[in-house]
């Protein structure tokens, strides 16, 4: 493997924590012994096309230093390669790093795993979702979960977990049911009324919502988290057990387990790790092997 690795920085993750961990990532990496390439973008097209050509032009590795929003940009350089992908998860939600077991908000010890894992070949191969053109490493989101993401992104002078608490909040003076079309692995169509579907190739969104909990990234299966048609009331029950995943234990919640998801519903915008993929109908599928991801630590190990 070439010493000549690259890092992948959003400065303005975390409030500009992005920026100000890039500096011991890249020396954690330096002492290590490896060569290192920064790489930023005027935007996210920029900045992907930039990491794009880093793979292409053989780099050790992509090692990403933001919140999901570039570690989604990341993966779309590094899937289908043999390229890992280094995680400095410094952003507000940081569900990519939490579900493979990665340090949060800790650059320096992010960098030292990462330098660490090229030397011993310490890489976790994992699956990932796909809806066209788009990968996804965490969660596809729809229904009142995306409604939820639709106020938090609107939301811009607050941060964290907090903000998706007080978005929460505010949906449910708006709270319906919504009509939906699913079909699981090409089987017959459903039509149900459910608060939210979401498919997991992670565990959590928004900052450490277990919506699939028990979802693991290396299984080539997607885990489908229906939360059924509720009353305000039960919902404002079910919801806060998302940050244990003990919701997944109430009668309203199903969990499904399927390699391709179609979803259909009229004016649900669907979100994949935290990023707008547009109205539905999607369709998803989970890919196995798509990534190679450093130092995350295997489920069983967990």
């Amino acid at each position: 493997m070439t010493s000549e690795i690259t890092l992948f920085v959003n400065p303005t993750a975390g409030s500009g924590r992005g920026a100000r961990a890039a500096q011991p990532a890249a020396s954690a990496l330096r002492d290590a012994g490896f060569s290192v390439r920064t790489v930023l973008g005027e935007d996210a097209d920029d900045a992907l096309r930039r990491a794009r050509e880093a793979v292409a032009g053989g780099t050790g590795a992509l090692i990403a230093v933001g919140g999901d929003g570039l570690m989604s940009l990341a993966l779309q350089a590094v899937a289908g390669t043999t390229t890992p992908l280094g995680v400095v998860a410094v952003g507000t939600g940081n569900d990519f790093a939490r579900a493979l077991g990665l340090p949060i908000r800790d650059p320096a010890a992010a960098g030292r795993l990462a330098a660490e894992a090229l030397k011993q070949g310490t890489v976790r191969t994992i699956d990932l979702g796909r809806t066209g053109e788009r990968w996804f490493g965490s969660v596809l989101a729809s229904g009142f979960d995306s409604r939820v993401n639709d106020r938090g992104n609107r939301m811009r002078w607050i941060g964290g977990r907090f903000k998706y608490d007080l978005a929460i909040l505010a949906e449910l003076a708006a709270f319906r049911p919504t009509a939906y079309r699913v079909r699981l692995d090409g089987g017959p169509v459903r039509e149900i009324e459910a608060t939210l579907i979401a498919v997991g190739n992670g565990t959590s969104y928004g900052g450490g919502m277990r919506i699939c909990a028990d979802a693991v990234m290396d299984d080539g299966l997607f885990d489908v988290t229906v939360v059924g048609d509720c009353s305000r009331t039960t919902l404002l029950k079910v919801f806060p057990r998302v940050y244990k995943g003990t919701h997944l234990d109430h009668p309203v919640v199903t969990v499904h387990r399927a390699a391709s998801v179609e979803l259909e519903a009229v004016g649900v915008t669907a979100y994949a790790d935290g990023e707008p993929l547009g109205p539905l109908p999607v369709a998803a599928t989970c890919v196995p092997g798509a990534a190679r991801v450093l130092g995350a630590v295997p489920p069983t190990a967990r």
